[in-house]
Protein backbone atom coordinates (compact mmCIF):
# COMPACT_ATOMS: atom_id res chain seq x y z
CA UNK A 1 0.00 0.00 0.00
CA UNK A 2 2.97 2.41 0.53
CA UNK A 3 4.20 2.37 -2.98
CA UNK A 4 0.69 3.02 -4.10
CA UNK A 5 -0.04 5.83 -2.20
CA UNK A 6 3.17 7.53 -3.08
CA UNK A 7 2.31 6.62 -6.72
CA UNK A 8 -1.52 8.23 -6.85
CA UNK A 9 0.20 10.87 -4.44
CA UNK A 10 3.13 12.08 -5.28
CA UNK A 11 4.28 11.86 -1.43
CA UNK A 12 7.64 10.00 -0.17
CA UNK A 13 6.83 8.40 3.14
CA UNK A 14 8.57 6.19 4.96
CA UNK A 15 6.17 3.75 6.48
CA UNK A 16 2.63 3.26 6.27
CA UNK A 17 0.70 1.08 8.83
CA UNK A 18 -2.69 -0.60 9.25
CA UNK A 19 -5.41 0.69 12.00
CA UNK A 20 -8.17 -1.27 10.99
CA UNK A 21 -9.49 -0.69 6.88
CA UNK A 22 -7.53 2.45 7.19
CA UNK A 23 -3.81 3.13 6.45
CA UNK A 24 -2.23 5.79 8.44
CA UNK A 25 1.54 7.34 7.69
CA UNK A 26 2.96 10.63 8.67
CA UNK A 27 4.19 12.92 5.98
CA UNK A 28 5.86 16.38 7.15
CA UNK A 29 4.51 15.93 10.60
CA UNK A 30 0.76 15.88 9.55
CA UNK A 31 -1.30 12.40 10.01
CA UNK A 32 -2.73 11.20 7.31
CA UNK A 33 -5.61 7.84 6.70
CA UNK A 34 -5.72 6.51 3.65
CA UNK A 35 -9.42 5.41 4.52
CA UNK A 36 -11.42 2.96 2.83
CA UNK A 37 -15.08 4.48 1.44
CA UNK A 38 -18.29 2.55 0.87
CA UNK A 39 -20.62 5.65 1.06
CA UNK A 40 -22.34 6.57 -2.51
CA UNK A 41 -21.21 8.69 -4.64
CA UNK A 42 -24.15 11.54 -3.92
CA UNK A 43 -22.64 11.16 -0.30
CA UNK A 44 -19.55 12.48 -1.14
CA UNK A 45 -20.41 15.19 -3.48
CA UNK A 46 -22.64 15.89 -0.09
CA UNK A 47 -19.44 15.32 2.41
CA UNK A 48 -17.19 17.50 -0.09
CA UNK A 49 -19.62 20.45 0.12
CA UNK A 50 -20.07 19.92 4.40
CA UNK A 51 -16.65 19.51 4.74
CA UNK A 52 -15.94 23.06 2.73
CA UNK A 53 -18.74 25.03 4.54
CA UNK A 54 -17.10 24.05 8.00
CA UNK A 55 -13.57 25.00 6.70
CA UNK A 56 -15.54 28.01 5.87
CA UNK A 57 -16.74 28.58 9.24
CA UNK A 58 -13.63 27.81 10.91
CA UNK A 59 -14.91 24.42 12.33
CA UNK A 60 -12.35 21.72 12.72
CA UNK A 61 -12.60 18.82 10.26
CA UNK A 62 -9.92 16.37 8.79
CA UNK A 63 -8.95 17.73 4.80
CA UNK A 64 -9.80 15.39 1.91
CA UNK A 65 -6.74 15.44 -0.07
CA UNK A 66 -6.96 14.69 -3.87
CA UNK A 67 -4.70 12.39 -6.05
CA UNK A 68 -2.77 12.86 -9.01
CA UNK A 69 -5.70 13.13 -11.18
CA UNK A 70 -7.36 15.74 -9.42
CA UNK A 71 -9.97 12.91 -7.86
CA UNK A 72 -11.31 12.26 -4.02
CA UNK A 73 -11.97 8.72 -5.04
CA UNK A 74 -8.63 5.96 -5.48
CA UNK A 75 -9.35 2.34 -7.04
CA UNK A 76 -7.13 -0.35 -5.12
CA UNK A 77 -7.99 -2.96 -6.48
CA UNK A 78 -11.43 -3.82 -6.52
CA UNK A 79 -12.01 -0.85 -3.24
CA UNK A 80 -12.13 2.97 -3.31
CA UNK A 81 -10.32 4.71 -0.63
CA UNK A 82 -9.83 8.34 0.48
CA UNK A 83 -7.23 10.40 1.89
CA UNK A 84 -7.31 12.23 4.84
CA UNK A 85 -4.94 14.60 6.30
CA UNK A 86 -6.31 14.91 10.10
CA UNK A 87 -6.89 17.75 11.73
CA UNK A 88 -6.51 16.54 15.35
CA UNK A 89 -5.67 12.94 15.79
CA UNK A 90 -5.61 12.56 20.13
CA UNK A 91 -7.68 15.59 20.85
CA UNK A 92 -10.69 14.82 23.08
CA UNK A 93 -14.17 16.30 23.01
CA UNK A 94 -16.39 16.15 25.88
CA UNK A 95 -19.87 16.56 26.22
CA UNK A 96 -20.21 20.40 26.21
CA UNK A 97 -18.14 20.85 22.97
CA UNK A 98 -20.81 18.65 21.03
CA UNK A 99 -22.78 20.89 22.82
CA UNK A 100 -21.08 24.07 21.72
CA UNK A 101 -20.50 21.97 18.23
CA UNK A 102 -24.07 21.22 17.59
CA UNK A 103 -25.20 24.83 18.37
CA UNK A 104 -22.91 25.75 14.83
CA UNK A 105 -24.01 23.10 12.57
CA UNK A 106 -28.17 23.80 12.48
CA UNK A 107 -29.27 22.41 9.51
CA UNK A 108 -31.96 24.52 8.08
CA UNK A 109 -33.69 22.22 6.55
CA UNK A 110 -34.62 18.88 6.47
CA UNK A 111 -34.03 18.47 2.53
CA UNK A 112 -30.14 17.15 2.63
CA UNK A 113 -29.73 13.88 1.42
CA UNK A 114 -27.30 13.27 4.59
CA UNK A 115 -30.59 13.78 6.80
CA UNK A 116 -30.78 10.18 8.21
CA UNK A 117 -33.67 10.51 10.82
CA UNK A 118 -35.80 6.82 10.06
CA UNK A 119 -34.51 5.47 12.88
CA UNK A 120 -37.17 2.50 13.12
CA UNK A 121 -36.55 1.05 9.55
CA UNK A 122 -32.53 1.54 9.71
CA UNK A 123 -32.85 -0.48 12.85
CA UNK A 124 -35.64 -3.29 11.52
CA UNK A 125 -33.13 -3.49 8.46
CA UNK A 126 -30.37 -4.54 10.68
CA UNK A 127 -32.14 -7.10 13.12
CA UNK A 128 -33.44 -8.77 9.66
CA UNK A 129 -30.00 -8.83 8.59
CA UNK A 130 -28.08 -10.07 11.80
CA UNK A 131 -30.96 -12.71 12.02
CA UNK A 132 -30.35 -13.85 8.25
CA UNK A 133 -26.93 -14.09 8.66
CA UNK A 134 -27.31 -16.13 12.13
CA UNK A 135 -29.05 -18.95 9.82
CA UNK A 136 -25.94 -18.99 7.51
CA UNK A 137 -22.55 -18.54 9.62
CA UNK A 138 -21.33 -20.63 12.75
CA UNK A 139 -21.37 -18.42 15.60
CA UNK A 140 -19.62 -18.32 18.77
CA UNK A 141 -21.83 -20.24 21.42
CA UNK A 142 -21.60 -16.66 23.77
CA UNK A 143 -23.44 -15.04 20.41
CA UNK A 144 -25.87 -17.21 20.28
CA UNK A 145 -27.00 -17.06 23.99
CA UNK A 146 -26.64 -13.41 23.97
CA UNK A 147 -28.37 -12.28 20.28
CA UNK A 148 -31.64 -13.03 21.37
CA UNK A 149 -31.66 -11.06 24.20
CA UNK A 150 -30.23 -8.07 22.29
CA UNK A 151 -32.67 -7.80 19.42
CA UNK A 152 -35.73 -8.21 21.82
CA UNK A 153 -33.88 -4.85 23.01
CA UNK A 154 -33.57 -3.16 19.61
CA UNK A 155 -37.13 -4.29 19.41
CA UNK A 156 -38.23 -2.29 22.19
CA UNK A 157 -36.63 0.36 20.67
CA UNK A 158 -38.17 0.60 17.46
CA UNK A 159 -41.46 0.08 18.73
CA UNK A 160 -40.69 3.04 20.95
CA UNK A 161 -39.45 5.18 18.06
CA UNK A 162 -42.89 4.00 15.79
CA UNK A 163 -44.84 5.13 18.97
CA UNK A 164 -43.21 8.45 19.36
CA UNK A 165 -43.56 9.11 15.45
CA UNK A 166 -47.32 8.20 15.70
CA UNK A 167 -47.80 11.03 19.10
CA UNK A 168 -45.15 13.87 17.77
CA UNK A 169 -44.00 15.41 14.22
CA UNK A 170 -40.80 16.44 14.03
CA UNK A 171 -41.23 20.49 14.00
CA UNK A 172 -38.09 23.27 13.55
CA UNK A 173 -37.93 23.15 16.83
CA UNK A 174 -36.19 19.87 16.74
CA UNK A 175 -32.68 21.02 16.02
CA UNK A 176 -31.27 18.57 13.17
CA UNK A 177 -26.89 18.78 13.46
CA UNK A 178 -24.16 17.74 11.64
CA UNK A 179 -23.83 14.14 13.60
CA UNK A 180 -21.74 10.95 12.91
CA UNK A 181 -22.74 7.12 11.55
CA UNK A 182 -20.91 6.39 15.22
CA UNK A 183 -19.22 8.13 17.87
CA UNK A 184 -17.24 6.73 20.79
CA UNK A 185 -16.06 7.24 24.07
CA UNK A 186 -13.24 8.50 24.24
CA UNK A 187 -14.88 10.67 21.68
CA UNK A 188 -11.00 11.71 19.92
CA UNK A 189 -10.57 14.10 16.75
CA UNK A 190 -9.82 11.22 14.72
CA UNK A 191 -13.10 9.80 14.53
CA UNK A 192 -15.40 12.61 15.54
CA UNK A 193 -13.68 14.89 13.17
CA UNK A 194 -13.44 12.36 10.31
CA UNK A 195 -16.02 14.36 7.53
CA UNK A 196 -16.59 10.44 5.31
CA UNK A 197 -18.53 9.23 8.70
CA UNK A 198 -20.74 13.07 8.56
CA UNK A 199 -24.43 12.80 8.40
CA UNK A 200 -27.18 15.29 9.40
CA UNK A 201 -29.64 13.94 12.53
CA UNK A 202 -31.13 14.89 15.50
CA UNK A 203 -28.90 16.55 17.72
CA UNK A 204 -29.62 13.80 20.53
CA UNK A 205 -27.79 11.04 18.28
CA UNK A 206 -24.56 12.15 18.90
CA UNK A 207 -24.75 12.73 22.50
CA UNK A 208 -26.77 9.38 22.91
CA UNK A 209 -24.18 7.30 21.12
CA UNK A 210 -21.45 8.89 23.58
CA UNK A 211 -22.86 8.55 26.70
CA UNK A 212 -23.56 4.60 25.73
CA UNK A 213 -20.36 4.40 24.85
CA UNK A 214 -19.21 5.82 28.18
CA UNK A 215 -20.90 3.12 30.07
CA UNK A 216 -18.37 0.57 28.84
CA UNK A 217 -15.52 3.00 29.61
CA UNK A 218 -16.45 5.02 32.96
CA UNK A 219 -18.16 5.13 35.74
CA UNK A 220 -20.03 8.26 35.54
CA UNK A 221 -21.69 7.79 32.02
CA UNK A 222 -25.05 8.97 33.85
CA UNK A 223 -23.38 12.33 35.00
CA UNK A 224 -23.13 13.11 31.19
CA UNK A 225 -26.52 12.61 30.47
CA UNK A 226 -27.30 14.54 33.45
CA UNK A 227 -24.81 17.73 32.32
CA UNK A 228 -26.66 17.42 28.43
CA UNK A 229 -30.24 17.90 30.32
CA UNK A 230 -29.48 20.60 32.17
CA UNK A 231 -27.72 22.28 29.40
CA UNK A 232 -29.85 21.67 26.42
CA UNK A 233 -33.86 22.10 26.22
CA UNK A 234 -35.56 19.80 23.76
CA UNK A 235 -38.81 19.31 22.56
CA UNK A 236 -40.96 16.40 24.11
CA UNK A 237 -40.21 14.26 20.51
CA UNK A 238 -36.21 14.79 21.01
CA UNK A 239 -36.30 13.54 24.80
CA UNK A 240 -38.23 10.53 23.76
CA UNK A 241 -35.72 9.86 20.92
CA UNK A 242 -32.54 10.65 23.29
CA UNK A 243 -34.24 7.86 25.15
CA UNK A 244 -34.50 5.55 22.10
CA UNK A 245 -31.57 5.54 21.58
CA UNK A 246 -30.15 4.91 24.83
CA UNK A 247 -32.12 1.91 24.43
CA UNK A 248 -31.20 0.28 21.43
CA UNK A 249 -28.25 -1.48 21.80
CA UNK A 250 -25.71 -0.35 19.29
CA UNK A 251 -22.72 -1.07 21.44
CA UNK A 252 -24.00 -4.49 21.10
CA UNK A 253 -24.21 -4.81 17.30
CA UNK A 254 -21.01 -2.91 16.77
CA UNK A 255 -18.91 -5.37 18.34
CA UNK A 256 -21.05 -8.60 17.22
CA UNK A 257 -20.08 -7.33 13.41
CA UNK A 258 -16.56 -7.38 14.50
CA UNK A 259 -16.12 -9.97 15.82
CA UNK A 260 -18.09 -12.56 13.24
CA UNK A 261 -16.00 -10.81 10.64
CA UNK A 262 -13.13 -11.78 12.56
CA UNK A 263 -12.04 -7.70 13.33
CA UNK A 264 -12.09 -9.04 16.86
CA UNK A 265 -12.22 -11.54 19.46
CA UNK A 266 -15.46 -12.71 21.47
CA UNK A 267 -13.99 -11.01 24.39
CA UNK A 268 -15.73 -8.16 23.17
CA UNK A 269 -18.94 -9.20 23.69
CA UNK A 270 -18.45 -11.16 26.93
CA UNK A 271 -17.62 -7.60 28.36
CA UNK A 272 -20.70 -6.57 27.32
CA UNK A 273 -22.77 -8.96 29.03
CA UNK A 274 -21.58 -9.48 31.68
CA UNK A 275 -22.43 -6.21 32.54
CA UNK A 276 -26.31 -7.03 31.49
CA UNK A 277 -27.45 -5.80 34.33
CA UNK A 278 -26.01 -3.13 35.20
CA UNK A 279 -26.40 -1.26 32.02
CA UNK A 280 -30.53 -2.27 32.36
CA UNK A 281 -30.12 -0.04 35.85
CA UNK A 282 -28.81 2.49 33.91
CA UNK A 283 -31.52 2.85 31.80
CA UNK A 284 -33.83 2.70 34.79
CA UNK A 285 -31.79 5.40 36.01
CA UNK A 286 -31.65 7.35 32.31
CA UNK A 287 -36.04 6.82 32.24
CA UNK A 288 -36.47 8.43 35.54
CA UNK A 289 -33.93 11.36 34.84
CA UNK A 290 -35.23 12.27 31.33
CA UNK A 291 -38.97 12.06 32.60
CA UNK A 292 -38.36 14.86 34.75
CA UNK A 293 -38.09 17.15 31.74
CA UNK A 294 -40.64 15.40 29.52
CA UNK A 295 -43.32 12.33 29.20
CA UNK A 296 -41.83 9.32 28.17
CA UNK A 297 -43.73 6.64 26.58
CA UNK A 298 -44.30 3.74 29.08
CA UNK A 299 -41.83 0.61 29.47
CA UNK A 300 -43.47 -1.72 31.91
CA UNK A 301 -40.27 -3.55 32.34
CA UNK A 302 -38.47 -0.58 33.16
CA UNK A 303 -40.81 1.37 35.52
CA UNK A 304 -41.57 -1.91 37.55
Amino acid sequence: MKQTIEYYYSLKIDEVFLEGDAYHFVYETNNYYFVFFNRTAKDLRDLIEVSRELKNKNIPCHDIILNNQKEVLTKVDDSMYVLLRVHSKNEEYSISEIIELNKKTKLASLKSDLYRNDWANLWSKKIDYIENQMNEVVCDKVIRKSIDYYIGLAENAIYYVNSINELYSISLKDNVVLSRKRIYYPNLGINYLNPLTFIFDLEVRDVAEYIKSAFWQKEDAFLELQTYLKSVPLTPYSYNMLFARLLYPSYYFDRYEKVVNNHADIQMIVDIITRVDAYEAFLKKAYKEISLYAHLQEIAWLIY
